[in-house]
């Protein structure tokens, strides 16, 4: 190796020597609300023997938008931060090499990428190769809505504790954004949240069959000057809950009877007459039809002919995987002729001998 070759990869090595020092820590991608602000986390790093001129009163902060020339691309810089350019503010201390910053108001016009440049005495240094890509969106990112704390099976069961966890990722904004639910119908229930970069809401409340299928709806609203912005996602609820008997469930008729019963449960309950505690299927003196009402109801009809004797009940029965429930509908108590005739015949004699007894006194 002669010596201009030693000489070039000398100043090669020197080069990086003096460079190797220069970094910068940026967040590749941002994305920010249109009419709101978006913040840059930002920290540097620079040679030790620059570290005398990093300065609270001498460090000034400058940004360049798609470029590095400062007279195309500059669009701040903390030495007169009220300027043409972008609206904003260095909320980082520059002499402790943190560059964060925040610009306010933003607008399409904020697109592009983001380099930064620090000057400070005979420190003058741009990070031209790294930079954050800022991009304006015109709605919030939807938040996410789940079943909380290991609850990944899709429906739950009636009694059980559930809690419904609403997150988002927040933008910049002020005032922060928040979280809101709604859902049909409106039952009581308990909510806690808390503000962080990750913006958090649980909903917890114990499962009844009255939510099944109600869908719960979490909203994100920003509030900004022009307008608010919001953002939703929402999850439905399947609870799984035994068999209900509605009290509309009736028998009418004299000389044919005909009961009606109506069952709801998850899993859709199966509906079964009883009668005296026996179940019953159609016959010459019982006529059972059955009708879908919905996913989870059923509808049960039984016409009973009257050439029944004896003294009898009807329930109506529902079962089905959660449990089973019972109503009885009809209860008839048939009087025997013969017992009857006896009865009449007993109660003449003893009016009879009271007569007898009476006139016996009387004399």
């Amino acid at each position: 190796m002669n010596k201009e070759e030693q000489i070039i990869l000398f100043s090669f090595l020197l080069q990086g020597v003096c460079c190797r020092d220069y970094n910068i820590s940026l967040p590749e991608k941002i994305e920010a609300l249109s009419g709101s602000c978006v913040i840059i986390k930002c920290t540097f790093k620079i040679e030790d023997k620059f570290d005398k001129n990093l300065t609270e009163t001498d460090a000034i902060g400058q940004w360049f938008k798609d470029g590095h020339d400062v007279n195309k691309h500059q669009v701040f810089t903390s030495r007169v931060p009220n300027s043409n350019h972008f609206k904003g503010a260095i909320t980082g201390k520059l002499h402790e090499k943190n560059c964060t910053t925040i610009f306010y108001n933003v607008s399409s016009n904020h697109n592009g990428k983001y380099y930064f440049r620090i000057e400070s005495g005979d420190l003058k240094y741009t990070y031209a190769k790294s930079a954050s890509t800022v991009t304006v969106i015109e709605s919030p990112p939807k938040p996410t809505v789940k079943l909380y704390k290991d609850q990944d099976q899709e429906e739950v069961l009636e009694g059980s504790s559930v809690s419904l966890r609403c997150s988002a990722e927040t933008l910049c904004s002020s005032p922060p954004p928040t979280l809101t639910w709604s859902f049909t119908p409106r039952i009581p229930l308990s909510e806690s949240g808390g503000q962080q970069e990750l913006l958090v809401s649980d909903l917890n409340f114990t499962a009844t069959h009255r939510h099944h299928r109600v869908t719960f709806t979490c909203t994100i609203t920003y509030q900004l000057q022009d307008k608010n912005k919001t953002a939703q996602d929402n999850i439905t609820l399947h609870v799984q809950y035994a068999p209900k008997i509605s009290p509309s469930s009736s028998c009418n008729g004299t000389d044919v009877t005909v009961c009606f019963c109506e069952g709801d449960g998850n899993p859709s309950p199966e509906l079964e007459w009883h009668l005296s505690g026996r179940p019953v299927s159609n016959s010459s003196n019982t006529f059972i039809s059955e009708e879908r009402l919905n996913s989870t109801g059923l509808r049960s009809s039984i016409t009973l002919h009257q050439s029944l004797s004896h003294s009898y009940t009807l329930q109506c029965v529902g079962n089905n995987t959660r449990g089973t429930a019972r109503e009885l509908l009809l209860s008839v108590a048939r009087l025997n002729v013969s017992s009857v005739m006896i009865g009449v015949a007993v109660a003449a004699v003893l009016v009879i001998m009271f007569c007898a007894i009476t006139c016996v006194c009387v004399r």
